[in-house]
């Protein structure tokens, strides 16, 4: 006689529409302080920030017709969890001295990715102001990290892991989904 594993209780958060609706108010968000259309830099946390930043970045220059600065952040050299993973370099070409940067990155969960991530940013100069975008804020936080820009607030416990697809331009497939971590994989 076999035994079968339990089958995974994955169920979907976001759906495509939704998540693009979540990038739109997001953008939003993004432009309305008056000095935010000049000088504004996006920087995707390598991996999952990456799709997430070009996505606001397109739309914060349909909105306000100025296309905002975008660069891509490798954090493992700042990680003080020994988690690495192989990751293209950092891609930053403008200066962030004087200028807004706005941190992307899809899922905030225990703070210490967007640490890294600060470090990084101010290593490279002294932004006038650092900023907190994420498509998914889970709760749980291990340090005082909070977002300024939230898709979607999703309270999740420590058992269950989130998953965002996500393409670079908006896509059906795109979704956002949480899973046992016994069963994620």
């Amino acid at each position: 006689m076999s035994v079968r594993a339990p089958a995974a209780r994955r169920r979907t958060l976001m759906n495509a529409e939704e998540i693009e609706r979540a990038i739109a108010r997001m953008a939003h968000q993004m432009v309305e302080p008056e000095d935010a259309q000049s000088g504004l830099i996006l920087i995707g946390i390598r991996r999952g920030g990456e799709s997430l930043a070009r996505r606001l970045a397109t739309r914060v220059a349909e909105i306000s017709g100025l296309e905002p600065a975008l660069g891509f952040l490798n954090i493992n050299l700042y990680r003080d969890d020994d988690v690495t993973h192989e990751l293209p370099e950092s891609d930053i070409r403008q200066d962030v001295r004087g200028r807004t940067v706005v941190i992307v990155d899809d899922v905030l969960y225990t703070g210490r990715t967007v640490r890294s991530a600060l470090d990084a940013v101010t290593d490279l100069g002294r932004p006038k102001a650092i900023r907190l975008a994420v498509l998914v804020d889970r709760g749980q936080r291990e340090l005082p990290i909070q977002a300024d820009y939230v898709g979607r607030v999703i309270p999740t416990s420590r058992r269950e892991r989130v998953d965002v697809r996500l393409a670079p331009q908006p896509s059906p497939s795109d979704d956002v989904s949480v899973a046992d971590w016994e069963h994620a994989n």
